[in-house]
């Protein structure tokens, strides 16, 4: 058998192996996804934006202040439930490891600490997953109030 060491791609798996190690190498993946986000958002609110302006002047209904409003809130309230998972998954992933810690110092049997680890996991899973969903529909419908009244008080500036 081949040792592992007189590959060629042996070196490039190290590195990859050493870079993946590294909290840099996260930090900077984590940075570059996130501006991902927000780029394809704005271009997202400037095409709104653009629907919105070329349906608005043929028009004298408010139907499309409501529609954009509406993509608004969506698209902020999605801005915003991704950025509450990102604070939110690594304080759940330390609440989880600290519980199971202090339920093995406890004394607990690996078996039933294995049973009430489910358990705990679920619950803190299903407990963030509502607090995620209850803030982020909160964000959606502020921010879709907030467009639907800047876009009709915009319009009537324009009409007069």
């Amino acid at each position: 058998m081949a040792d592992l060491e007189d590959h060629p791609n042996s070196t490039w798996a190290s590195l990859l192996q050493k870079a993946v190690r590294k909290r840099r190498t996260w930090v900077t993946l984590f940075v570059l996804v996130y501006a991902l986000l927000l780029s394809s958002t704005w271009n997202l609110i400037n095409s709104i934006l653009s629907w919105y302006s070329s349906t608005s002047t043929s028009s004298s209904s408010p139907w499309p202040a409501l529609y954009a409003s509406l993509l608004f809130g969506l698209v902020f309230g999605l801005l915003s439930m991704a950025t509450a998972l990102a604070i939110a998954v690594p304080a759940t992933v330390v609440t989880w490891i600290t519980v199971l810690v202090l339920l093995a110092f406890a004394g607990k049997p690996r078996r039933s600490l294995v049973l009430e680890g489910r358990n705990i996991t679920a619950d803190i899973t299903g407990f963030a997953i509502k607090i995620l969903l209850k803030e982020g529909n909160l964000v959606a419908a502020v921010c879709a109030i907030l467009s639907f009244l800047a876009l009709v008080y915009r319009r009537r500036e324009e009409v007069f």
